[in-house]
């Protein structure tokens, strides 16, 4: 089967096509999947740039789309031929999260999903939304569930409460989207008055480009009547005063990126004083996936996708996503 391979130090030059053996049989509780379709994430950026170190020859992305190829013996709720979206923990079942970081995340602690096909525990994937292409499924393995945990599970998001979504990258653009299908009003920032456009057009109540507004967030705060209830928060430390800003008492502000920088002054009595609820996020559980999908089948939210490359053009993918030109999600086409 064909595959991409990262070459130690890492960089995009260093992703090599190649060619692989066959998947075998699956084992007792395992399927077989041939994998269709991936896109891209930070984190899958990080590792093959060199940020995250991996052992030579890693096969790098985290996010799969497939369909089921064979069937291993005491496995429930699969068959041949079904449509199924691969986990960013696969061992992450339910529950809280365990201990072991990224040791087991496909793309990083073992291989991914740069490849044609896969063998794995049946766990390590749930079936798709209905309808959606492969390349649409690819998008929910990281963005789609950080966002989804960030305000359906954590945040616990009412309708009639506020949101703000920063940029245009996958998350954000799931934010907005599962924001308005439960019925909140939803604040976008950007540096783009064009992209801005688009975020109207998907939904957004109200826009701020926050290249013409230094302190956006005290913007945000009035835009909002008093605050805002819940803030996806993708800058980290340098975007994160901004929210702090933004944020009503007793928000709730889920630090899901680091894009802005992972250090800088954080207005710590400000946090206190307004009782913000401050929570890290890194994707998600198996059974919060489960939950994601029946609420897309229910309400028929797409996911936004800017390009799609063919998966020998990886590296290419990786340098548009450099660019910052993307708005919503980058894919690979497996088959091409």
């Amino acid at each position: 089967m064909r595959a991409i391979v990262l070459r130690q130090p890492g960089g995009l030059n260093k992703l090599e096509a190649t060619s692989m053996p066959d998947v075998g049989a699956p084992a007792p509780g395992e399927i077989a999947v041939q994998i269709k379709a991936s896109s891209l994430n930070y984190h899958d950026y990080a590792v093959v740039t060199g940020a995250i170190k991996a052992p030579d020859q890693r096969i790098p992305m985290s996010d799969a789309a497939g369909e089921v190829t064979a069937v291993g013996d005491g496995v429930i709720g699969y068959k041949i031929g079904d449509r199924v979206v691969s986990t960013f923990f696969p061992d992450w079942l339910d529950g809280k999260p365990g201990e072991g970081g990224f040791s087991r995340v496909p793309g990083d602690g073992i291989d991914g999903y740069a490849r044609e096909a896969v063998v794995a525990p049946s766990t390590a994937f749930t079936r798709a939304p209905k309808g959606y292409s492969h390349s649409e499924a690819a998008t929910l393995t990281c963005a789609g569930l950080t966002a989804w945990r960030a305000l359906a599970h954590e945040g616990q998001l009412k309708a009639g409460e506020t949101v703000l979504v920063q940029g245009t990258g996958g998350v954000s653009i799931f934010a907005l989207q599962f924001a308005k299908s439960m019925g909140a009003t939803v604040v976008a920032t950007s540096s783009s008055d064009a992209k801005l456009e688009r975020l109207k057009a998907l939904g957004a109540d109200h826009l701020i480009n926050y290249k013409s507004v230094e302190k956006w967030g005290n913007m945000a705060r009035e835009m909002s009547g008093g605050g805002l209830d819940h803030i996806v928060e993708i800058g980290g430390a340098g975007t994160l005063p901004q929210s702090i800003a933004a944020a009503k008492i007793g928000g709730h502000i889920a630090l899901i990126g680091i894009l802005a920088g992972l250090h800088g002054p954080i207005p710590t009595a400000a946090l206190m004083t307004k009782q913000i609820r401050l929570q890290g996020i890194t994707v998600g559980s198996r059974r919060q996936q489960l939950s994601m999908v029946k609420a897309i089948d229910a309400t028929g939210i797409r996911p936004v996708i800017d390009q799609t490359f063919p998966l020998e053009g990886l590296a290419d993918a990786f340098r548009y996503q450099e660019s910052g030109k993307h708005f919503g999600k980058i894919c690979i086409d497996v088959t091409s």
